[in-house]
């Protein structure tokens, strides 16, 4: 595979916490980059040990130094901290030519593109990330060109699957995708609460209860048919499966689940407004 970086330019990632780490760790593994072309900017000095004894990567407190020789900078900060990082490079060197790609919830391409003036691509990874299975989506922002969406695409499938959306539509997706992890921990826990009620040990209960989720998921996936219709199949007349769908119905599951992705997309919404 080639590398992602031209000659004598390096990779940079600020904030490496775990979201900057994942990345770092799956553009290594991919071999996208090798370790002297990664490096990380970090405001805690235990984090920056953490990232050279688990990675071999170096990592600096204060950075400046490594600015102007970035071809790509992941900024990976919290978005409350944008502002102050965004200074930062405007004060250290930064090339125009440097890629800069967002993972911060919230934040529009428009309002990054005022803080600095070169390339911004957005985008929007998952915690699933950490073991090879995220979804991310991208959107280029105004003088994005097709290069550098490729580029992110590339270090995002590193780390799971990546598509390419229109920017509309993050905050909505942030919702579904960014904090949909959290839903199915809790129907990965009810589940298992179920199997314990009825006599199933605990670790056995939520073993069979997350594999049968992994299961579902990939049959999803891999089969491109509709869940409706995957649901039709394992509903057999007067069984055991349309008991148990009529008693989630009673209970308005999709009608909860539907809302909790609407208000976490208007929380979103919020986030990127404050300044702070």
């Amino acid at each position: 595979m080639t590398t992602l970086l031209p000659s004598g330019r390096t990779l940079g990632v600020i904030g490496a916490g775990v979201m900057g780490r994942t990345l770092m760790k799956g553009l290594l593994n991919a071999g996208l980059v090798e370790q002297p072309q990664l490096w990380a900017g970090e405001k805690s000095r235990a984090t920056c040990e953490k990232v050279a004894h688990d990675l071999g990567v170096a990592a600096w407190h204060d950075y400046h130094a490594r600015l102007p020789e970035a071809a790509i900078l992941l900024v990976c900060c919290k978005p409350a901290q944008i502002d102050e990082v965004a200074a930062y490079l405007r004060e250290s060197g930064l090339q125009p030519d440097t890629l800069l790609i967002s993972i911060l919830a919230g934040v529009t391409t428009a309002r990054l593109q005022t803080l600095i003036d070169n390339p911004w691509v957005r985008s929007l990874p998952n915690t699933p990330s950490i073991i090879g299975e995220g979804m991310t989506v991208i959107c280029p922002g105004a003088t994005a060109t097709h290069d550098h969406l490729a580029a992110a695409e590339r270090i995002f499938k590193a780390v799971g699957r990546c598509e390419a959306v229109e920017e509309k539509l993050l905050n909505a997706i942030t919702a579904l995708s960014g904090c949909g992890p959290a839903y199915m921990y809790m129907i990965l826990e009810a589940l298992s609460d179920a199997g314990v009620r009825l006599g199933v040990k605990r670790d056995l209960a939520l073993q069979i209860a997350a594999q049968t989720m992994l299961g579902s998921a990939k049959m999803v996936l891999e089969t491109g048919r509709h869940p409706a219709a995957l649901k039709d199949d394992v509903t057999t007349p007067g069984g055991s499966t349309i008991a148990g769908l009529l008693a989630l119905e009673d209970g308005k599951l999709r009608s909860v689940v539907a809302r909790a992705v609407e208000e976490a997309a208007r929380t979103v919404d919020l986030l990127g407004r404050s300044p702070h």
